[in-house]
């Protein structure tokens, strides 16, 4: 018998179940934010059988230093002009083998979309939301000429068939139609973005 006077016991017999249950609610109802990775293509594990020779106006360099300042071709550039510069090389063909290409088919530059190469390389002290925008350029430039084709080809934007296309929710007869037309104006501008091993400069 307590005695009078006493204060009252706390029953604590089921705070480990309130823990428990606590630890269960937390669990379920947190959120982890996960990393969005960049969508590339790895190079084949495997060289090929044949060398292949690359000339050099048939590639494009872009170069990032520490600053976020972009050297284009040896040549200091603004963001903002770097897709144009890119399309402009993209579209080029000036091999005249290239009979879609609209751009001014000048020797300096590429000879074909399916031979134009864009090499990317960024300093190491480069500011990873820079090196982003810059690659995010690079990308516009091939979506818009992709956009561009797939509007005179298909009636519609590559981005909104390939988005489809990439939905598993697309039912597959619509998948399997997709499919060829995607790979069609792939073919027809295949990107070809090489980034470069990162360097270090005293710039």
């Amino acid at each position: 018998m307590p005695r009078r006077g006493a204060p009252p016991e706390v029953n604590a017999g089921s705070m480990a179940d309130i823990a428990f249950l606590l630890l269960i609610f937390f669990l379920v109802t947190t959120t982890i934010e996960t990393d969005a990775g960049l969508d590339r293509m790895l190079p084949p594990i495997e060289p090929p059988d044949t060398d292949v020779i690359i000339r050099q106006k048939n590639i494009f360099t872009v170069n990032i230093n520490k600053n976020g300042q972009l050297l284009v071709e040896e040549q200091l550039m603004d963001l903002k002009d770097l897709r144009e510069a890119a399309i402009a090389f993209l579209d080029n063909g000036a091999d005249g083998s290239c009979a879609y290409c609209k751009g001014r088919r000048d020797e300096s530059s590429s000879d074909n979309p399916t031979k134009a190469i864009i090499s990317l390389k960024n300093d190491r002290e480069t500011r990873y939301g820079t090196y982003i925008t810059v690659q995010n350029e690079l990308v516009g430039a091939y979506n818009d000429l992709r956009n561009r084709e797939a509007q005179r080809l298909f009636g519609r934007d590559f981005t909104d068939m390939e988005a489809q296309y990439l939905n598993p929710e697309t039912p597959s007869g619509i998948r399997d139609d997709l499919k060829e037309k995607v790979a069609k104006i792939q073919e027809l501008f295949p990107q070809k973005l090489s980034e470069a091993e990162t360097s270090s400069s005293t710039n």
